[in-house]
């Protein structure tokens, strides 16, 4: 039941999310910088779907974002050693305070952040879906 409550929970989040996501998408363009604190889905999450309606794959290079557009690719760089990857957003996240995103384990462990768990993160836009250029 526990399991249950943890998936109706991170649904209704999710939809709670998607109405500020494509007001704010208005204003997002490639070359948009974020800086904050990135984290990664618990291996718990395998399996279960995401915001975009694929299932979350912790072997795939993917993240979750509060506002970006589902779809938008971004870079992901750890400002302390300068590893850098790509990823589409698909899923909304995180929802802990003074986190800008949440990477899959696949995107966490090329970054080298599985140990540590949390990385300050550089997070910039490289296409948004729709939007010519993109």
């Amino acid at each position: 039941m526990h399991h249950t409550l943890g998936i109706l929970r991170h649904s209704i989040l999710s939809l709670l999310l998607l109405v500020p996501a494509f007001q704010a998408s208005a204003a997002v363009t490639p070359g948009d910088v974020q800086k904050g604190i990135a984290s990664y889905y618990h291996d718990s999450l395998h399996g279960l779907p995401t915001a975009s309606g694929t299932p979350y794959d912790k072997h795939r290079l993917s993240a979750a974002h509060k506002t970006l557009p589902l779809g938008t690719k971004v870079r992901v760089t750890d400002t302390a050693t300068g590893k850098s990857i790509v990823v589409r957003i698909n899923d909304r996240g995180p929802f802990i305070k003074g986190r800008i995103i949440d990477l899959s384990r696949a995107a966490a462990a090329r970054l080298d952040m599985l140990h540590k768990g949390l990385a300050r993160v550089r997070v910039e836009i490289l296409s948004v879906p729709g939007r010519r250029g993109s």
